[in-house]
Order: C-alpha cells, then sequence, then structure tokens
C-alpha cells in the first residue's frame, strides 16, 4: 500500500499536519543541501513528503517514526529496498548521540512537544551537525529571540547557550493537511564549536536560566535570592534590579561561571 494512501487519517494525539505544498518542500531541501554521504536523521517522516526528496540526495536515512501503522509501512519500504533504517520510537527518550557523530537532523516536528523535544536536541548537541526543523512560528521566534523582547524567555537563553538560531522562512497553514490553525516557520540550528560555548558549568546556567524567568516580572535580586549574592552582581557588573529577561545569554554564562572563573589561579 502506498504510504499516500489516503486511508492513512492524521492523529490530532500524536500532532499530525502532513506537510504537503512541493515549493516549500523543495525550499526545505535547499536549505539543507543534502549530500550523499551525510548521516541524515528524519524525525517523524509521516507520509514522506521530505523523506522521498532526501533519499534522491543521500545514500541512506535513519527515520524515527512513533505512529506504529507509519513505523510498519516504512518497515515494509525498507524490506522492499529503500535505503531507510527505520525506529519505531519516541523522539523525546531517543538516543540520537548511539546514531554516532556529526549527525544532520530534519524533521516537521510535533507542536505539542516541540519545546521538550528541543531540549532533548540540545542534550545531543555534541553529537548533531545541524538541524533543518519545522515548528510553530511562535516558537521560532521565541528560539531566534534577542533580550530585551516579548519572545525572549528560557527556551532563547537555553538553546543560543548551545547553537546558532538562524530562522529561514515561514510557511502558511495551507500547506499541510490537515491545515494547523497556526502558522509554521522553518529553523536552522548549528552547534556551537567547543571555544565558542558561553559557559562551563552547564548545571548552574540551566538553574539560574529556569530561575530568572520563572517568575519573568521579578528582579534578579528576588529570583536569584540564596544563589547569586550581592558581591556577584557588583564583581560582574550586573545590576541586581534588572529582570531576567533583559541579560543577554553571556551575561547569565558570566553569573554560572564566575566561582570557577573567580577562583584562584595556579602559578605558571
Amino acid at each position: 500500500m502506498s504510504l499516500y494512501s489516503p486511508t492513512h487519517r492524521p492523529k490530532k494525539a500524536l500532532g499530525q499536519h502532513f506537510l504537503h505544498d512541493p515549493g516549500v518542500i523543495a525550499r526545505i531541501i535547499a536549505a539543507i543541501a543534502p549530500q550523499p554521504d551525510d548521516r541524515m536523521v528524519e524525525i517523524g517522516p509521516g507520509l514522506g513528503a521530505l523523506t522521498r526528496p532526501l533519499l534522491m540526495h543521500v545514500r541512506h536515512l535513519h527515520l524515527i517514526e512513533l505512529d506504529r501503522d507509519l513505523a510498519a509501512r516504512w518497515r515494509a519500504e525498507a524490506a522492499a529496498g529503500l535505503p531507510i533504517t527505520v525506529h519505531e520510537a519516541d523522539a523525546l527518550a531517543f538516543d540520537f548521540a548511539a546514531l554516532g557523530h556529526n549527525l544532520r537532523v530534519v524533521g516537521n516536528l510535533p507542536y505539542n512537544i516541540s519545546s521538550p523535544l528541543l531540549f532533548h536536541l540540545a542534550e545531543a548537541a555534541e553529537s548533531l551537525r545541524d538541524l533543518h526543523l519545522m515548528l510553530q512560528k511562535e516558537v521560532v521566534e521565541r528560539m531566534a529571540a534577542k533580550p530585551d523582547t516579548a519572545a525572549y524567555g528560557r527556551l532563547s537563553v537555553m538553546l543560543q547557550a548551545r547553537f546558532r538560531v538562524v530562522k529561514l522562512f515561514n510557511v502558511p497553514p495551507g500547506c499541510f493537511t490537515p491545515p494547523p490553525k497556526v502558522d509554521s516557520a522553518v529553523v536552522r540550528l548549528i552547534p556551537l564549536a567547543k571555544a565558542e560555548l558561553p559557559c562551563r558549568n552547564r548545571e548552574r546556567f540551566a538553574t539560574l536560566v529556569a530561575l530568572a524567568f520563572g517568575q519573568r516580572r521579578k528582579t534578579l535580586r528576588n529570583t536569584l535570592r540564596g544563589v547569586i549574592d550581592e558581591v556577584t552582581f557588583a564583581a560582574l557588573g550586573i545590576d541586581p534590579g534588572r529582570r531576567g529577561e533583559t541579560l543577554s545569554v553571556v551575561e547569565f554564562a558570566a553569573l554560572a561561571d564566575y566561582p570557577e572563573s573567580a577562583a584562584p589561579q595556579s602559578p605558571d
């Protein structure tokens, strides 16, 4: 049975909206610029809108599909000779690092799990070369937001601490079946090189960011009370009367790393 058979009904519980617009598909493939030996991973291949065009360029493709009906169809395609490996799994729990290094990840992500999935992918950043993802437009705007803007928040800071985030283009609802109730956008994420990473103490960084945005309207003096003292604020030149939404990624990193960077240096 063809993967394009109308007998497959989109499952609302899985957030399925299948891309069908050939112009948008061509723009995504052009943005990815796939090469034959790329180690490519597609999250949620669905009916194959991106899968088949990708297979015109790459020798092999890993598919992560949670829908057991679609996973079964793709396994049948693999058995018939299509150069794919099918992983019937939840992308939220999938071990991307197990597929090796220099991975290129693509996908039209379910909007209902986009933020936790982005955080999960960030944990595997060292194994990734790049990501090209379709998400709700509002989420992409939050990912790429600058400090002191309404869209800037925890997601912005945590992703920009691990990736260069570039919004590519918007995609209207009519490009999908069924059409979602919101606009979508395609975004590119490129992991920062080790020398570019803004902070060393990632655990402390994540804690400070979560606290700072937990109560957006409160000042750093209040949200970080008991974690960052006035001496540290003064040493770093950060006004504790500011709100978390005004701090850059670099400033959050400075707060996270301060005890480590202020430690006495051993003599040469």
